[in-house]
């Protein structure tokens, strides 16, 4: 069995491989619109997307078949270009006058390293969210970035190596990563995180009106180490160009009842994402499993 599995996360990283290499070889621009020409060719076939059908209907349900049908043809054009992106991310100058990404509210972010506070900065797999680490360390924060490894470790070794050193330190999600967060706070760095998947020992947080398991590391590192919560949303503007928003931070409620404040923060973050779903949802990626059925 386990010779059986290297062996497949071996084909599978040859592939992904070969298809960085291809994307790596075409210009930005279009590597990003082959990207999403391959996810919306192939992705409405996968059975991933009766998951994002499911997950649609339980969550906006004033949407018409028509309506899922364009959200979730977009959202396999978003990550098909996400995909093709990654070998270029080192070419992508966030804060270059003109250039791709449209920066606001960067002062917000600023004014918390003025001021000498620890920061965790949040945001959801929506647009390109390698742009958010990607303007953090290129606007000199020392970074400590959580994040989910994916299960093959050589898929895992690909991406890592794409995100280069403008990807801040990389923290692998798991029993290590609390301790290592916490020092990462102590030594001055900011924490980002992406906070829109499910965790199953998680706690019970609403999310487009049904609880959704919500990992709490957040809340409970917010409230207990003194941080200010950024939320920082990234935004698809046209094929490879975005716009990052750090938006004001959130209250991190300190009473004496330390599972509603964790609970009361955690809220606030889903409601938070939620919106920006709202806002444009075919460039949520659908097809996490985040709700019980």
């Amino acid at each position: 069995m386990a010779e059986r599995r290297r062996l497949a996360d071996a084909l599978e990283a040859l592939g992904a491989r070969l298809l960085f290499g291809l994307f790596a070889l075409l210009p930005l621009d279009r590597a990003s619109a082959v990207g999403g020409a391959l996810g919306r060719w192939v992705g409405p076939h996968l059975g991933a997307s009766k998951r994002a059908v499911v997950n649609l209907r339980r969550a906006m349900p004033e949407l018409d078949e028509d309506a899922i049908a364009r959200i979730i043809a977009g959202m396999w054009d978003n990550l098909g270009r996400v995909v093709a992106e990654y070998p270029h991310l080192r070419e992508i100058d966030v804060f270059a006058p003109g250039g791709r990404v449209e920066v606001c509210g960067a002062d917000i972010a600023f004014a918390q390293r003025e001021a000498g506070r620890r920061t965790i900065f949040f945001s959801a797999h929506c647009g390109n969210w390698e742009i958010g680490a990607l303007a953090a360390t290129q606007a000199g924060f020392a970074v400590a970035q959580i994040y989910r490894a994916p299960n093959n470790p050589l898929i895992d070794n690909l991406i890592r190596a794409a995100r280069g050193p403008d990807a801040g330190e990389l923290i692998p999600k798991g029993r290590a990563a609390a301790r290592r967060a916490i020092a990462a706070l102590e030594e001055g760095r900011i924490l980002a995180m992406l906070v829109d998947q499910k965790m199953n020992d998680g706690i019970a947080v609403p999310f487009f009106g049904r609880d959704a398991m919500t990992a709490p590391a957040l809340a409970r590192l917010a409230r207990r180490y003194g941080c200010t919560v950024v939320p920082v949303r990234i935004e698809r503007l046209e094929g490879a160009r975005f716009r990052l928003v750090c938006e004001p931070p959130l209250p991190v409620p300190r009473t004496a009842d330390a599972h509603a404040d964790v609970l009361a923060l955690m809220t606030a973050v889903n409601a938070t994402i939620e919106r920006w779903i709202r806002a444009r949802p075919e460039q949520w990626l659908w097809v996490h499993r985040r709700w019980p059925d």
